[in-house]
């Protein structure tokens, strides 16, 4: 079964808080992508692709991917 890649949609709002962001548009803009991506990242109707990875990583640092981000086994 192949694995993709899952938000902790928990701990990226409260990092996101903790690094001061007060909304889904400054969070995007620090993450250089659009605030729809964020709130449909969020709400999981989309899956985290490489742009929003590299964005939260940057905008949330120092959290590491483990401490935002899973592998999980999805089935087909």
């Amino acid at each position: 079964m192949p694995n993709t890649i899952k938000l902790r949609a928990d701990v990226f709002a409260k990092a996101a808080r903790l690094a001061g962001f007060r909304s889904d548009y400054a969070l995007a803009k620090a993450m250089d992508v659009n605030r729809s991506t964020v709130a449909r990242v969020l709400s999981g109707e989309l899956q985290p692709g490489p742009a929003f990875i590299g964005g939260a990583l940057t905008a949330l640092a120092p959290m590491q991917f483990d401490d935002l981000f899973e592998i999980v086994t999805t089935q087909r």
